[in-house]
């Protein structure tokens, strides 16, 4: 991390690329996480499938709440 804006670079300010970048690795991590949970199950621990459906679910929550915060600042925009 710097402490320059970025923005002139990308056209985005850091903090709403962080977001965006954000809900991107929710939404990425729940799709990986579906592959372990299939893995776990075909070899039975259903431990290691709960934990990783807790972590899944986590990071669809956390995906959800990005979209939201993110929907309200780009309807806020003028």
């Amino acid at each position: 991390m710097t402490s320059e804006e970025t923005g002139s670079v990308t056209g985005t300010r850091d903090k709403d690329y962080d977001l965006i970048w954000f809900v991107e690795a929710c939404l990425s991590n729940a799709l990986r996480l579906d592959t372990y949970i299939r893995d776990a199950d075909r070899d039975g621990d259903t431990d290691l499938a709960e934990l990783f459906r807790k972590a899944q679910a986590d990071s669809r929550k956390g995906a959800e709440q990005g979209k939201a915060l993110l929907r309200r600042r780009l309807d806020a925009t003028p």
